[in-house]
């Protein structure tokens, strides 16, 4: 990447929309422009978890002027994320279709624990670096996440479904404030919290850093009080309960340093914070810079460095516990990627890195579901990827490769899959062929053999063996045979010839 490269972040939260604008320098990212609108999406979902028109409104809105500001950047210098209430809201992707849209840029559902990972990112960027041991807190609309670790390296992760909209939305239903009822939203969050007490208790971290949202929040009205600057204490706690109370609620709220649009969330938002506190021993929590949007800038860099990209010594990890055979998945990933690499210089296609990364890692993970069954290995390895917390990898992105591992084998009229997106068939035929071609698990005599894929708007694929080939592997060529008539119960033709 190069110094000056704009970057950009959207992160999509239950409470805030926030856009951060970065440029790229020597490893590290300056900010140049920074937008933050309260949507507070989180308490727009029904009884049905489902998110209401209004809220969807809201979001589409804001994402509109978003819209406006990120015109003209590229694709690689943008992501935006959604976290917990859009983890939840069953018409998700109702609101996904047209944000997109809007927005002008892909939005990806993150995973807790990914939203938690990234958090520390952003966090230890911002720190200087150094050998003690971070627990990390970030309490967001609907969701809490804490982190262990050292340096850059995230340790330990776990999201909550707790947060300062969804406890002010249960317990100050009114904005009333009363003691009873920050009590009860006490008790309520460290009933949610008490797993976190064996992993994050006090001995397992030197250090104690707030992130975004209401610690940050709580951090500027204690030192606008006059405690010291940037940190939280349980004394400092204990003084704002005793304001809010006082004020007896929201709306009566009138606290030197706190926003206005704070007030609706500060009750549920400090009952988790002390519920926090008391539950893992913490005396003082320091308010840190960095946040959710800054790791998703510094993650974009590391995407953009292929060796580096987590998301590779992930898929590594996630076929070393399934006992994957890495040398059967090398081999089906190198006949798949040279297949597909073939076909895309006879189109003249460039960014091809991309596309073959992701095909390699379905490669990589094609037989994870083996250790369950054999005959229905793509169907359990398709519901591993669909089901697992996976860093560095949004939903979208573990879904595409479960696409891709459930329909390596098997019927085809049965996938549930867009034949309209070419560069899916074109990576799942890749793997389909290299499967066939590798089923006797040794390396395949590719000598000649051309995979050749029709212009749009013809859904055509031609597969070219040499003279003699068929003859010298007729196992193979009646596989391939059997391939040819799979793909014609699709939109799609396969067309083999192999004299």
């Amino acid at each position: 990447m190069q110094n000056g490269t704009l970057l950009a972040a959207v992160d999509l939260g239950s409470n805030s929309f926030r856009l951060e604008i970065g440029r790229f320098d020597r490893g590290h990212i300056n900010r140049t422009e920074y937008l933050k609108e309260t949507v507070r999406q989180g308490n727009g979902l029904d009884a049905d978890r489902n998110l209401t028109p209004d809220a969807m409104q809201r979001g589409w809105d804001c994402l509109a002027r978003f819209g406006e500001r990120l015109a003209g950047f590229k694709k690689t210098q943008v992501r935006a994320v959604a976290t917990q209430t859009l983890r939840e809201a069953r018409n998700r992707n109702d609101f996904l279709d047209r944000a997109h849209k809007i927005l002008g840029f892909p939005i990806d559902v993150i995973p807790g624990r990914e939203e938690a990972r990234l958090i520390y990112q952003g966090v230890a960027h911002m720190l200087p670096q150094s050998d003690e041991r971070r627990l990390v807190v970030d309490i967001g609309g609907r969701s809490t996440e804490m982190i262990v670790g050292k340096g850059l390296d995230a340790q330990l992760m776990e999201s909550y479904r707790v947060g300062s909209v969804a406890w002010s939305m249960k317990y100050f239903p009114d904005g009333q404030f009363n003691l009873r009822a920050f009590k009860a939203a006490e008790v309520a969050a460290k009933a949610v919290l008490d797993e976190s007490l064996n992993t994050y208790q006090a001995g397992s971290w030197d250090v104690a850093y707030g992130s975004s949202g209401t610690i940050g929040a709580v951090s500027d009205v204690l030192t606008a009080g006059g405690w010291p600057a940037g940190v939280v204490t349980q004394a400092g706690l204990d003084w704002l309960l005793d304001r809010l109370v006082k004020a007896q609620s929201a709306d009566r709220v009138r606290i030197d340093g706190m926003k206005e649009d704070r007030r609706a969330v500060i009750g549920g938002g400090v009952s988790v914070l002390r519920a926090v506190f008391e539950l893992l021993g913490i005396e003082h929590m320091l308010a840190a810079q960095g946040a959710l949007r800054h790791g998703v800038l510094y993650d974009l860099i590391d995407r953009e460095q292929g060796e580096t990209d987590l998301r590779s010594t992930s898929v590594a990890r996630l076929a070393a516990r399934f006992d994957v055979d890495a040398a059967q998945a090398q081999r089906v990933s190198a006949v798949a990627q040279q297949l597909f690499s073939r076909a895309a210089s006879q189109l003249n296609a460039v960014n091809t890195e991309r596309p073959l990364r992701k095909l390699q890692w379905a490669a990589q993970l094609h037989e994870i579901g083996s250790q369950i069954s054999h005959s229905d290995c793509h169907k359990h390895g398709a519901y591993i990827l669909d089901n697992a917390d996976v860093p560095g990898f949004a939903q979208p992105e573990l879904h595409r490769l479960s696409l891709l591992v459930l329909g390596h084998r098997g019927k085809l009229r049965k996938l549930e899959v867009d034949f309209e997106d070419r560069l899916l068939m074109q990576q799942l035929l890749c793997l389909r062929i290299a499967t066939i071609l590798c089923h006797a698990r040794r390396d395949p005599d590719l000598k000649g053999m051309q995979l050749e894929t029709a212009r749009e708007p013809a859904k055509m694929f031609s597969l070219q063996c040499r003279p003699g080939w068929a003859d010298a592997y007729p196992q193979s060529a009646h596989l391939l045979g059997e391939e040819v008539l799979a793909w014609q119960k699709t939109p799609w033709t396969l067309i083999l010839n192999c004299p």
